[in-house]
């Protein structure tokens, strides 16, 4: 045997030194993905329905919320009915009260006071004036009726 045969048998040992020392960790190294890949198929397998659960409860809050909006719209058309009756009752409460006014300024002005003091006083002049001249008038006619007769 020559040398280059020697190394070559040495190299050939060598390889097979490493391909055994290799073999271990690759056979482990098998299990390892074989456990992975078992993994996977559960959680894929699991995945299905938790996806389907999920949308069923997504298509649920859907129907909820449009059942929600719904409500909301109600309530804000009945808002606005109850802003146009609050908006009349505070034009009538605005009327009262400058109602109100008119009538504490004429109730209470000195002016007006005055002024109706002179209406009546006049009034009550004018009044007696007039009776008197009637009372003046019926005597006169009395007195001419007298005349006539006697």
């Amino acid at each position: 045997m020559s040398g280059g045969e020697i190394a070559a048998l040495i190299a050939a040992g060598a390889f097979l030194m490493l391909v055994i020392v290799l073999a271990v960790p690759i056979l482990r190294l098998r299990h390892t993905v074989d456990e992975a890949t078992q993994a996977l198929r559960q959680v894929n397998q699991r995945t299905g329905p938790m996806l389907d659960n999920v949308n069923l409860t997504v298509d649920n809050v859907n129907t909820t919320l449009g059942q929600f909006q719904t409500s909301l719209d109600g309530v804000n058309v009945q808002l606005a009915r109850v802003d146009v009756m609050t908006q009349h009752v505070s034009s009538a409460t605005a009327n009262v009260a400058n109602l109100v006014n008119v009538v504490t300024t004429t109730a209470s002005s000195p002016l007006v006071k005055a002024a109706a003091f002179t209406y009546g006083l006049r009034k009550a002049t004018g009044d007696k004036r007039k009776a008197d001249e009637e009372q003046a008038m019926r005597e006169e006619l009395k007195a001419r009726k007298r005349m006539r007769r006697g």
